[in-house]
């Protein structure tokens, strides 16, 4: 069985010579896409920019830019432009990001999220198609009759939203392409594609068209217990230092004792305890670890609950012979 992967250099630590260098093996081997990651480091349009310019097939996907930092307008502008270089390559994945993100670092107000995503949608599909804005696009600012002075290479590039809540997730089958959770449990995945197609048949489109691109760790190692064990410390981030959402997520998908006992230590200040708290159950439900034919049949399963596109997580901290043989291990 074949599959689509994209990959996915992590935002800290991140080393823009080797990831580039990841990206040009990634699409000789036929690799999906590439989706950079922004949060307080590198800008992001930029390094895929850097990476068009060095690749040739590859997919180039911002993974995740949030819709608060740059106006709709901005966001449709460096798309068009991105995709012009690349040839039409562009994958464009927005999100909103979080309150304190949002208001501290770039100094905005965390607003109606889901109002903001829509618009912002909206506005960028407007641009695209060579259209002028209309005052009806938005509600949160007097929007004037303004155009692209540039001709899209694209009047459609795919956008696909990261969110982990029910209202978001019902607003992707109305408005986007793609849906990307993270360390969503992948047999819950038909809960997500459901309110999906709820939101969907609201807006008289087709759920099918709708894809499924889950950020997901793969680690092909024969030491399955070295491969958990590799996660570990980023899921117990993710629940003891990412606000709310992802214990949540954990708590509602039946993993509320072992995400409780995570965030506790976690918020203790007692890292190592968090990490170790961290279960095999846990890893097994959001991750594809073990030897390599063992990955391939985990993803075969994964498949079957509705992925399009696996987003693999590429190794953090490790010399780039480690990368390297991560991605000749899993070439699609």
């Amino acid at each position: 069985m074949s599959f689509n992967i994209g990959i996915v250099p992590f935002w800290k630590n991140y080393d823009r010579k080797l990831v580039l260098r990841a990206a040009q093996l990634a699409d000789d081997l036929g690799y999906h896409s590439i989706w950079i990651p922004e949060a307080w480091a590198y800008e992001q349009f930029q390094l895929l920019t850097e990476i068009a310019l060095n690749t040739k097939k590859l997919k180039l996907a911002t993974g995740i830019v949030n819709i608060f930092s740059r106006s709709a307008a901005l966001i449709a502008m460096s798309a068009a432009t991105l995709d012009e270089i690349s040839g039409g390559r562009v994958i464009l994945g927005l999100g909103t990001s979080g309150k304190l993100v949002v208001e501290n670092l770039h100094g905005v107000k965390y607003q109606k999220p889901l109002t903001r995503m829509k618009e912002s949608i909206q506005i960028l599909r407007t641009l695209w198609r060579g259209e002028r804005l209309t005052p009806g696009l938005s509600t949160l600012f007097p929007v004037r009759h303004f155009k692209l002075e540039m001709t899209p290479v694209r009047s459609n590039i795919p956008i696909y939203i990261a969110a982990l809540q029910e209202k978001a997730i019902r607003q992707i089958g109305a408005l986007a392409d793609g849906w990307v959770p993270t360390f969503w449990p992948y047999r819950h995945f038909r809960t997500g594609l459901g309110w999906i197609a709820d939101g969907a048949r609201e807006a008289n489109r087709d759920p099918a068209a709708i894809e499924l691109a889950p950020f997901v760790g793969i680690v092909p190692l024969e030491d399955r217990e070295a491969a958990r064990a590799m996660l570990k410390s980023t899921v117990a981030f993710y629940i003891g230092g990412m606000g709310t959402y992802y214990y949540e997520m954990f708590c509602r998908f039946g993993f509320a004792e072992t995400a409780t006992r995570v965030r506790d230590l976690y918020v203790q200040g007692r890292r190592s305890e968090a990490m170790s708290a961290v279960e095999d159950t846990l890893i097994d439900a959001i991750a594809i670890t073990g030897p390599p034919q063992h990955c391939r049949e985990q993803m075969a399963e994964w498949k079957k609950e509705g992925v399009g596109t696996f987003l693999m997580n590429l190794p953090t901290g490790v010399p780039y012979e480690l990368t390297e043989q991560l991605l000749r291990t899993m070439a699609p």
